[in-house]
């Protein structure tokens, strides 16, 4: 590449870390598109600093990306109070490598980003760049405008938080795929017993509609209700319906599609071999993510 057509080093500096980025911001917000608009603010920031007094451009960056994050994070809070129903977080096609890494897919895995909403904005922050990104604490707290100490103890609170309310048990590949198998089955051919018996005795099934599409307006709660619910609400519709295995958010999962056109996303949480989570996200605004992959890293 000549010098001439090389981009600037703001430039190159941003392209490099720019799925980084992205990552730490999805994780934050839940939302793709809101972790789109922070990385034009973060651009539009990192474009106007002096390089020359950046001693280490990942960090910096991480630092621009969080405190914009951070205040999306609030505006969002608000915007979640008036939503129509349970919000999920915006479901991303992933590449087959990001169930590889099992920490950054249990991190970004729709059950885990759920758990993390239950945070309040800073300790989300501090718990997202300690575990997922293993940034140390003098640099978080700079990106959170708190004292190492501070940090440290959110850290701890955060930490004791999320491991209180995570999965206990991050279910293989094998036996994901083959839950999801057995709960294909089960829906496509309208088999009440089949559905119950994939599913834990106490699943919870969440659906996302953004008052958009029909969408139960409340949590559905035990194994019963739930495999009754998606029996009434997906069986018939069975002919024109189709389902295909993809990983989304890390996780393997089901696009469902209406007529050729995709109506939804199944995400699941898998316990022991059985279906103890299930996300349907019908928000049309949040289904621009499952066509094309969205890369995450760490």
């Amino acid at each position: 590449m000549s010098e001439e057509s090389r981009p600037d080093p703001a430039t190159e500096a941003f392209v490099t870390h720019r799925n980084l980025l992205f990552t730490v911001a999805y994780e934050m917000l839940g939302s793709a598109a809101d972790a789109e608009d922070v990385l034009q603010e973060t651009w539009l920031r990192w474009a106007g600093v002096d390089l020359g007094a950046v001693r280490d451009q990942r960090a910096y960056l991480v630092r621009i990306t969080t405190r914009q994050a951070l205040n999306r994070l609030r505006t969002l809070g608000r915007r979640k109070e008036s939503y129509v129903g349970p919000w999920l977080p915006e479901p991303l096609l992933t590449a087959p490598d990001v169930a590889e890494d099992v920490e950054l897919a249990d991190s970004v895995s729709m059950a885990m980003l759920l758990v993390l909403e239950t945070l309040a904005p800073v300790e989300r922050a501090v718990f997202v760049l300690r575990e997922v990104f293993d940034l140390d604490y003098d640099e978080i707290a700079q990106a959170v405008d708190k004292t190492p100490a501070a940090v440290r103890q959110i850290a701890h609170r955060a930490r004791a938080h999320v491991a209180a309310r995570r999965p206990r048990d991050i279910a293989s590949p094998a036996e994901t795929r083959a839950a999801l198998d057995a709960f294909q089955r089960a829906v496509k051919t309208g088999d009440l017993q089949g559905l119950i018996d994939i599913l834990a005795p106490d699943v919870v099934m969440l659906s996302d509609g953004g008052g958009v599409k029909q969408a139960m307006p409340k949590p559905v709660l035990g194994a019963d209700r739930a495999a009754r619910v998606l029996a009434g609400g997906i069986t018939k519709f069975s002919a024109r319906i189709s389902f295909e295995q993809v990983q989304v958010n890390g996780c393997p999962a089901l696009i469902m599609r209406l007529d050729g056109e995709i109506d939804g996303v199944l995400a699941m949480r898998i316990e022991h071999g059985l279906i103890n989570g299930v996300y349907y996200v019908r928000n049309p605004e949040k289904l621009s993510r499952v066509e094309q992959e969205t890369a995450v890293t760490r």
